[in-house]
């Protein structure tokens, strides 16, 4: 099995580095560090040209494209910030999964073409705890899960989250990290 990570976190001691690092060495996963590789999250003019054609003038795109369509197992690792992702995931979203790769459009409808992933975990971390997110943040996850992915083919979407993490234990830490390992070996 293939795993890719795909991180971007701007903080090389957070609690998502550490979770990258002990999921890498225990899955031997490819790692997409948005922040190392820099990437551009914003939508430039020339992207937008291209977009309906699926095309990009960004070369980081057509990278990443080529590592996911070898993986299948796809592991997101995110803080929520504001009640959703970070910009830097909203970029790769909307600038990696283009028309003709992500998906295709037949009667109006999106059909997903990432169906050689076979699952994707979602591996969040915030102040607030999952229920809060949940019931009164808006739920931005679930929109990703139902929609996003579901369009693109993603049919198995697993979250998982650890939450009050500023003032998590150090022993609750280990042990989630734990989990999401267990999690990303199960496949």
């Amino acid at each position: 099995m293939r795993t890719t990570i795909i991180t971007g976190h701007p903080y090389s001691k957070s609690f998502n580095h550490a979770l990258v690092e002990k999921i890498t060495a225990e899955t031997n996963a490819t790692v997409i560090n948005l922040i190392e590789d820099r990437f551009n999250p914003v939508m430039e003019l020339e992207d937008l040209a291209g977009f309906s054609k699926g095309m990009s003038h960004d070369p980081l795109v057509e990278k990443y494209q080529e590592l996911l369509l070898q993986t299948d197992q796809l592991i997101i690792v995110t803080p929520i910030w504001w009640y959703g992702l970070p910009a830097i995931y909203k970029g790769f979203l909307d600038k990696v999964m283009l028309k003709g790769f992500a998906y295709t459009e037949t009667k109006g409808r999106l059909v997903g073409k990432l169906t050689t992933i076979q699952e994707v975990l979602l591996v969040t971390t915030s102040e607030a705890p999952k229920w809060y997110i949940r019931y009164f943040a808006g739920n931005p996850i679930k929109g990703l899960k139902n929609r996003v992915f579901k369009d693109m083919g993603l049919k198995k979407v697993t979250w998982i989250h650890q939450g009050n993490i500023a003032t998590t234990t150090t022993k609750k830490r280990k042990a989630f990290i734990q989990k999401v390992v267990t999690r990303a070996r199960l496949n």
